[in-house]
């Protein structure tokens, strides 16, 4: 009788450590898709900045932050921990990617972070790359070019 006993005891520590370890497997698979998770890993980082919207790649290991003021973030998945920046602006190159669902970025300040981002559509891809071209240009390049003249005010 207690032969079955044991055989019972370890039939079920061997069910819950499956279980366990498929859930385990499970939160890894999640990555940023969690939006919540992401604005409070990227508030613990960046308590002054206010977010306006957010764009998980299609994998959740990556996410873009649009700032309030039209400023540009990152936040990746590193395993234990998130990676976050604030990309400063003039300091990112972004090209399209060969699917058209994604770009391939070149952050010159974080180049350990440069790779190719895929969402889930082109349209994610774009909304993404318009808020790093508001960012693209430095503060002192947009100075420089509304104090320019151009052919249409005719100067």
């Amino acid at each position: 009788m207690s032969i079955i006993v044991w055989c019972v005891i370890f039939a079920v520590v061997i069910v819950i450590a499956f279980i366990s370890t498929r859930m385990a497997a499970q939160n890894k698979e999640d990555g940023l898709h969690d939006t919540g998770l992401a604005i409070i890993e990227f508030n613990r980082a960046f308590p002054t900045e206010a977010i306006r919207q957010l764009q998980a790649t299609a994998n959740g290991q990556a996410v873009f932050v649009r700032l309030h003021d039209n400023k540009a973030g990152f936040m990746r998945n590193m395993q234990r921990h998130y990676s976050c920046h604030i990309i400063e602006p003039g300091r990112v190159r972004v090209l399209s990617s060969e699917t058209g669902r994604g770009l391939s970025i070149e952050f010159l300040d974080a180049p350990h972070q440069n790779g190719t981002f895929e969402f889930a559509s082109p349209r994610e891809a774009s909304e993404v790359s318009l808020w790093l071209l508001g960012n693209y240009v430095a503060d002192r390049d947009k100075a420089l070019a509304s104090h320019g003249s151009t052919a249409a005010n005719g100067e």
